[in-house]
């Protein structure tokens, strides 16, 4: 006897392939930091999707820079929802690195947009470029 595969005319509920698919492949490679200089300040770019602003945490201490947070869906978001499939939805990161130069962290400023956080940080005055004027040599008196 012969083992045949029963084609339904319709989708069952309990067919795999109605199921969305997530691995941890697609969590956790989406996040990076970049960090760039300008003039005047040192400039942090991180990845936070799905992170409200408030909480997404940003230190300076000394020449070290720490931007981290989490969040996970409250109970309350989930019961506004008619719920079809559900998984845990929780992210968090935590961002620490040695800044290239000195920092007034007094004077940091972070912002949210588009699921990046930006932090600038003004360099301290000693750090900034400065211009050196090139004159010509004098010549020795004989």
């Amino acid at each position: 006897m012969a083992l045949v595969r029963w084609n339904r005319p319709f989708p069952s509920i309990f067919d795999e392939d109605l199921w969305p698919q997530v691995s941890w492949r697609d969590v956790t490679d989406s996040t990076g930091i970049d960090i760039y200089e300008t003039d005047d300040a040192v400039v942090a770019q991180a990845q936070v999707p799905g992170i409200p602003e408030d909480q997404v945490e940003v230190t300076v201490e000394g020449n070290v820079l720490t931007i981290s947070g989490s969040y996970e869906e409250t109970q309350e978001e989930q019961e506004k929802k008619r719920t079809v499939y559900k998984q845990t939805r929780q992210t968090s990161f935590n961002y620490t690195t040695g800044l290239p130069r000195m920092v007034d962290a007094a004077k940091a400023q972070a912002e949210v947009e588009n699921g990046v956080v930006k932090v600038t940080i003004p360099k301290v005055e000693e750090e900034k470029p400065k211009k050196i004027e090139v004159k010509k040599k004098e010549k020795a008196k004989e």
